[in-house]
């Protein structure tokens, strides 16, 4: 398997060493994925905020992402990062702007029935 085959930048190296571990926790973020409250726009967005508040890039560029895919529109993208400001402060939102638009535009406009 090659990096790209990974969700995770840290999955191959832990894939290496413990195979079974790896795909224990595939499996226990899948059941993560597939739960149904809240909606899955619901979860992409605090999903972002976790990210936000991590300050992770890739963890907010991946959920703008998803949440586009979805059906999430830039504004609740962004209104969802600002709810970060009150408990974390308003460095972190503002950093996290730029990587959430770059997610968000890479996902493109979600497809219409």
């Amino acid at each position: 398997m090659s990096a790209s085959d990974w969700t995770f930048p840290f999955e191959e190296a832990l894939h290496e060493v413990f195979p079974a571990l790896h795909g224990a926790q595939s499996s226990f973020l899948s059941q993560i994925d597939s739960l149904p409250a809240p909606d899955r726009k619901t979860h992409e967005l605090i999903r972002l905020v976790c990210t936000v508040i991590l300050r992770n890039p890739t963890g907010i560029r991946r959920h703008a992402r998803l949440a586009r895919e979805i059906g999430a529109e830039w504004d609740e993208v962004l209104g969802s990062i600002m709810l970060t400001v009150p408990g974390f402060g308003l460095l972190a939102a503002v950093e996290a702007i730029p990587h959430a638009r770059e997610g968000f535009d890479a996902a493109g406009p979600p497809e219409q029935d």
